[in-house]
């Protein structure tokens, strides 16, 4: 009877390093699923990171609109407070001005007579107290008289040659101005120099 027949050691060396092929597809197969799990990660982490960008770009549009809306109402409410009185303020007016008439009514020589200067004395103070009382609800008196005309805040009603002043000053006050807080309630109703005299220029004498 025969012995088995023994495989040479040079056979079994090659046939230890050949490679299974179903086994060099099994591995491909998981590094191929790797990848794709990896890739599909990045995109997931790449989505996510764009969903907190756009929600933090709308947090603070949100934010920036509160604060516009809060400014906003601050603006309105401090308007309501300035403003409030303005309608009430214009009827005033015409109580001021007929005081002032009163006052300017009453010729120098008069005044010093002693019925008409504690008359007189009474009008002064009471408006000196109506002022007082606009003044404390922001309604100011504009009487720009000596100073440049500002079309903003003065009505010119007529010129006046007056050489002695600039062109444009206030020589007269007809009826006096009013603002409240930081608009104007009415112009004051002026006359203007027209055609005074021009600022002095600087002049070098060529002599010296």
């Amino acid at each position: 009877m025969s012995d088995p027949k023994e495989t040479p050691v040079n056979e079994q060396v090659e046939n230890a390093d050949v490679t299974n092929p179903a086994d060099e597809t099994s591995r491909e197969a998981a590094e191929a699923t790797t990848a794709e799990g990896a890739g599909q990660q990045a995109d997931i982490i790449a989505e996510k990171d764009a969903e907190i960008a756009d929600l933090k770009d709308k947090l603070l549009r949100a934010m920036a609109e509160v604060e516009n809306m809060r400014r906003r109402a601050e603006r309105e409410k401090q308007d309501a407070h300035n403003y409030a009185v303005t309608k009430f303020a214009r009827d005033v007016l015409s109580v001021a001005d007929n005081l002032r008439r009163a006052i300017d009514s009453v010729p120098e020589a008069a005044r010093e007579s002693g019925d008409v200067k504690n008359i007189l004395t009474g009008v002064e103070l009471t408006e000196s107290e109506l002022l007082n009382t606009m003044e404390k609800h922001q309604i100011r008196k504009i009487d720009p008289k000596g100073e440049k005309f500002d079309p903003n805040m003065h009505q010119a009603m007529f010129e006046i040659e007056d050489p002695s002043v600039e062109p444009g000053t206030v020589l007269q006050v007809v009826q006096a101005g009013y603002s409240i807080a930081d608009r104007l309630l009415r112009p004051a109703m002026v006359g203007v120099a027209k055609g005074g005299q021009k600022r002095s220029e600087t002049r070098i004498d060529e002599k010296v």
